[in-house]
């Protein structure tokens, strides 16, 4: 222990975490319960730097006031403590850490040899090269002031999330201003918020903004992390997606108001599973150096259990990391005004001591039970790195979950690998997965693409992968993709595969939109956006522009894909039967009829044979619209027409309308995938039992005319 200072008074309050900067100072306190002593390192413009004692340790958290320290002052962390790698205590006081609890921070990564905390291996001894210069620093920030936070509050059934990176959606946006471009603030241009409204999204979905620093193994091969999975700062908003260095805070609240305005709401991608700090092998960067065993999984040796593949885990059940990730939650719920969170590998946080998982694991009822957090969305990816945490279905009853197995299904359909079985019952809401509780069709958040894999324009254009620019020998990102060529890999003049593509991409996209459960577009699907057929797109060379970092080409907009897509979510708006908040069980609806009955090409009701025949390429859903179970958001029921699916992923056909003695007599189309903007060729009503030409792969939608 260092002696006391004379100059440090008596300490206040050890909450809250972090730096708060108070009248005539600045209060810290830091979780680090078997330090011996910690400091906060006051970090001048010149380098300098000024050591203060926290003299006092409460709840294992070490806490003082700092006299006049003001916002804007930059700091980092020593620790003192014992060397004893193998029980997982690695305090080293040549490492000045950042901050868990800092809601900014500046600065960047330096020599990765100075960052070690150990001179030769993991296990050896202790380094004595200071960190100071190599690490980015805290800063004290002011209090957060009191603001009107205007919710879209979009109900679930009506949501439509749209999942994109801050940096790629806007760094080559023409509508944008040049100093806006690939930032928080490029997100809040006129041209931006018309596209998304016109679209009919509901609801961004941000990949990670938290501050993010890359893992050591990227940086040795000379790239940078690009979709922020490797957190660095778990309250800090990004400072790469500021338009002026430092004001990162003020704009991310900037755009957060901007989309409210328009009407959408913001969901963050949040990684509360694993951090930048990798495996023991890797630096002392904040956690590691404070409380290894507290906020990370360890085994009997001292080693990182790795449930995430990124080497090293949070431990969910530990107090610590509760407090550290609901603390965060409502920080960036309240302070910044998000409406939601979707947890990057989630299952983790329900795997108390990296064992079996359980829904009411302490870090998930935690979250849950927040009465701030249990009123914003809350989207699970349910499952890790092992085949244990694959838990699909498995969540409670508050949480959303994406459905791979919905991606999967529809993958395969539409590129002939398989039958219609269980396609009808992903296009219902996946009733088998999240079904038989008290769970809403809603919690099947439905995907084709999504950030990790190809998009909708590669899925249809390359049958491999193609990850060369990664720096990885190609060795990196699934080989599972489900996807085709067409014929020719990658770019191609050749009209016949051009329009082949073209359909089989409207034919992902209108399933997507057409089916029960929370629809998921990939930013960019709806504009042809292509990675050139790499499905793991995760890093960029180290000094890339963001224009030059997997960037959205807006110049070559498909303008007709985006009338199509725009289509689509109108008549999914527009039709409640589409979008019911209960499950499709065959009940009797009032008008007396089935409230879903499946049929074949020629208008038969499915049979046994058919949905075990897995050769079998068309089927019809008849929907009712007499009994819908959705409700307006005053709770009054809404009613709706009925409605005649067709999906058919084969060659040219003919398919009979179905037409039971209870179904409607006459339809009418609304929607033709295989026309390029989605309008059918002819509007005219068809009777049902009418035999109509299909001339390949198509979704249709007829909707009952009433008569």
């Amino acid at each position: 222990m260092h002696p006391a200072r004379a100059d440090i008074p008596a300490p206040g309050s050890a909450f809250p975490l972090g730096a708060t900067s108070t009248h005539g100072g600045t209060q810290f306190a830091v979780h680090s319960p078997a330090a011996d002593g910690v400091e906060i390192c006051l970090v001048d413009d010149d380098g300098s730097e000024r050591r203060v004692e926290l003299r006092s340790r409460t709840f294992g958290i070490w806490h003082g006031f700092v006299p006049g320290v003001e916002p804007g002052a930059r700091y980092g962390i020593r620790a003192h403590g014992p060397w004893d790698p193998t029980n997982g205590r690695r305090f080293n006081e040549h490492k000045i850490l950042l901050d868990p609890a800092a809601r900014q921070i500046t600065g960047r990564l330096g020599a990765a040899s100075a960052l070690l905390p150990y001179e030769d291996e993991p296990f050896g001894q202790a380094s004595r090269v200071d960190s100071l210069g190599h690490m980015p620093l805290s800063v004290v920030t002011a209090p957060p002031t009191v603001r009107q936070i205007d919710r879209p509050t979009v109900p679930w059934d009506r949501t439509v999330l749209y999942e994109l990176h801050v940096g790629a959606y806007t760094a080559r946006h023409p509508g944008v201003p040049i100093s806006h471009r690939g930032t928080y603030l490029g997100l809040t241009a006129p041209a931006v918020l018309e596209h998304l409204t016109r679209l009919g999204v509901t609801t961004v979905e941000l990949l990670p903004v938290q501050a993010m620093l890359t893992e050591p193994d990227v940086r040795a091969r000379g790239m940078r992390n690009h979709w922020g999975y490797s957190t660095g700062a778990y309250f800090a908003p990004d400072p790469r997606f500021a338009s002026v260095p430092g004001n990162e805070i003020s704009e991310f609240k900037v755009m957060v108001d901007a989309l409210h305005s328009a009407g959408i709401e913001v969901v963050l991608d949040v990684v509360y599973n694993h951090t930048c700090e990798s495996s023991v092998a890797g630096p002392s960067i904040s956690w590691r150096g404070l409380d290894a065993p507290g906020y990370y999984l360890l085994d009997a040796r001292g080693y990182d259990v790795d449930l995430t593949g990124c080497g090293n885990t949070l431990d969910s059940a530990s107090p610590a990391v509760v407090r550290m990730v609901c603390d965060s939650l409502r920080y960036w719920a309240d302070d910044m005004g998000v409406d939601g969170f979707r947890f990057d590998l989630a299952s983790t946080l329900g795997r108390p001591g990296g064992w079996r998982f359980d829904s009411r694991a302490p870090l998930l009822t935690a979250i849950t039970t927040d009465p701030v957090l249990s009123s914003r969305k809350l989207i699970a990816e349910p499952w890790d790195a092992t085949g244990a945490g694959y838990q699909v279905g498995g969540f409670g009853s508050m949480w959303s979950e994406w459905n791979d197995r919905y991606r999967d299904t529809v993958r395969r359909f539409w590129s002939g690998q398989s039958g219609v079985r269980e396609l009808a019952s992903r296009l219902a809401g996946s009733e088998d997965i999240y079904g038989g509780g008290v769970r809403k069709p809603w919690a099947s958040v439905n995907f084709v693409t999504a950030h990790d894999g190809f998009t909708v324009r590669d899925l249809v254009s390359y049958s491999h992968k193609h990850n060369e620019a990664n720096g990885e020998e190609n060795r990196d990102g699934t080989d599972n993709n489900l996807s085709t060529s067409h014929g020719v890999e990658g770019p191609t003049n050749d009209p016949s595969i051009v329009s082949a593509r073209d359909r089989h991409a409207r034919a992902l996209l209108a399933t997507l939109t057409l089916s029960t459960g929370t629809p998921m577009l990939l930013a960019g699907d709806e504009l042809g956006h292509t990675q050139f057929g790499n499905n793991n797109a995760y890093c960029v060379p180290a000094d890339a522009a963001a224009a030059d970092s997997w960037a959205i080409e807006w110049s070559e907009v498909d303008t007709e894909l985006v009338a199509f897509v725009t289509r689509l979510l109108r008549i999914r708006r527009s039709a409640p039967s589409l979008r019911q908040q209960e499950f499709f069980i065959g009940r009797d609806t009032l008008s007396g009829r089935p409230d879903v009955v499946w049929f074949d090409a020629f208008g038969h009701e499915m049979n046994t044979e058919s949905w075990n025949d897995d050769s079998v390429r068309t089927m019809q859903a008849w929907v009712d619209g007499s009994d819908v179970r959705s409700y307006e958001p005053d709770g009054v029921p809404v009613d709706d027409a009925s409605s005649l699916l067709i999906v058919h992923s084969g060659g040219p056909t003919e398919v009979s309308l179905a037409c039971p003695d209870w179904a409607a007599t006459r339809f009418v189309p609304v929607f033709d995938s295989s026309s390029p903007d989605g309008v059918p060729a002819n509007s005219s009503p068809i009777e049902a039992g009418s035999s109509i030409a299909l001339s390949g792969a198509t979704v249709l939608v007829l909707r009952s005319d009433g008569k």
